[in-house]
């Protein structure tokens, strides 16, 4: 049975979560499409784009992406405080960037006078706003309802592009942060149409690195632990320079058999060890990390946390959580 998504997003618990959208069908819409012969890999660059605007739109901002064949992978930062902090017509600016927002805030916008009622319905309908624009639902809205639109447009047609939902998970701690973000990175390497990082196409890592490489910065990506020229309070706890080496290191567990049970790159010890993890955990991590869990992903002790604060009976993956995150 579908799930509220009120009852799957909880920041009480934690602002990061891994949110995953497939084309209808699983049909490859953004690839090459073997059953008519088209390909519409060009389309992944449209995500890519649209995820940038819409992190520097709403409060919410990227950990990290893979845009794949039939698939989108995000893992996303909810900035609730930045939001909360805004004023009314910084709210109506952002929200305007997107949609044309009522007739009453686009006269307030355009510094027309209003009554006293009429700026009282201009605040509401802010605050309204301003929910949505922490809101994950509303930002995979604006980012599936666009390109759908785009598409079908190209291709002369009506109907749905995206499955009806996509699939949300709360990653409840910082080494869950760090596995499924490593997991998305590697999606394309995993999946065998790339060989190494530089060559990824349409993953955040990729593009952090040729951001890294000219010395620029996105206020789309949530910093990492050194890059302190930025206006965001907050930041990942490990350096960039270690990621880096730690899914470079992680290339050979991705390429290998599925009954091979060590890691045998030399430094991947240390590596997986100073982000806390042992090598069988990454291992197994950074290969079925899609299908090990539920709703949430986290210690035992985080998911018996989520499951309180979100009124559950059970909660699937705790086998996996006392074995990976113990």
């Amino acid at each position: 049975m579908a799930q509220s998504r009120k009852s799957l997003i909880c920041l009480e618990n934690t602002p990061y979560y891994h949110c995953v959208t497939r084309c209808v069908r699983k049909s490859f819409l953004c690839g090459f499409d073997r059953k008519t012969g088209q390909n519409y890999e060009y389309r992944k660059a449209w995500i890519e784009k649209r995820i940038h605007f819409l992190a520097e739109v709403f409060s919410i901002k990227v950990c990290a992406y893979a845009v794949m064949s039939n698939h989108i992978h995000l893992v996303l930062y909810v900035d609730k405080n930045t939001v909360q902090s805004w004023s009314t017509k910084m709210v109506l600016c952002q929200w305007h960037k997107l949609h044309k927002g009522s007739a009453l805030t686009r006269k307030f916008l355009q510094n027309e006078k209003l009554s006293e009622s009429e700026l009282e319905m201009v605040e509401k309908t802010a605050e309204l706003y301003r929910q949505r624009l922490f809101s994950i639902s509303w930002f995979m809205r604006d980012l599936n309802e666009f390109i759908a639109r785009k598409a079908n447009k190209e291709d002369d047609c009506t109907g749905r592009f995206w499955e009806g939902r996509f699939f949300s998970q709360a990653l409840l701690d910082e080494r869950a942060v760090i596995a499924c973000m490593a997991y998305v990175d590697l999606n394309p390497i995993r999946a065998g149409i790339a060989q190494c990082l530089n060559t990824s196409q349409y993953t955040s890592i990729r593009r952090r690195i040729k951001l890294d490489s000219n010395g620029e910065k996105s206020v789309a990506f949530v910093p990492f632990s050194e890059q302190t020229e930025t206006k965001l309070q907050f930041r990942l706890s490990f350096s960039f320079n270690n990621y880096c080496e730690l899914l470079v290191n992680s290339i050979s567990v991705c390429n290998k058999a599925e009954h091979s049970h060590t890691l045998a790159v030399t430094g991947i010890t240390s590596k997986v060890n100073k982000f806390g993890f042992k090598e069988y955990q990454w291992q197994a991590l950074v290969k079925h990390f899609g299908t090990l869990f539920g709703v949430a992903i986290g210690s035992p002790q985080a998911l018996n946390k989520f499951k309180q604060l979100t009124a559950r009976k059970r909660i699937m993956g705790m086998g996996a959580a006392k074995l990976l995150f113990r």
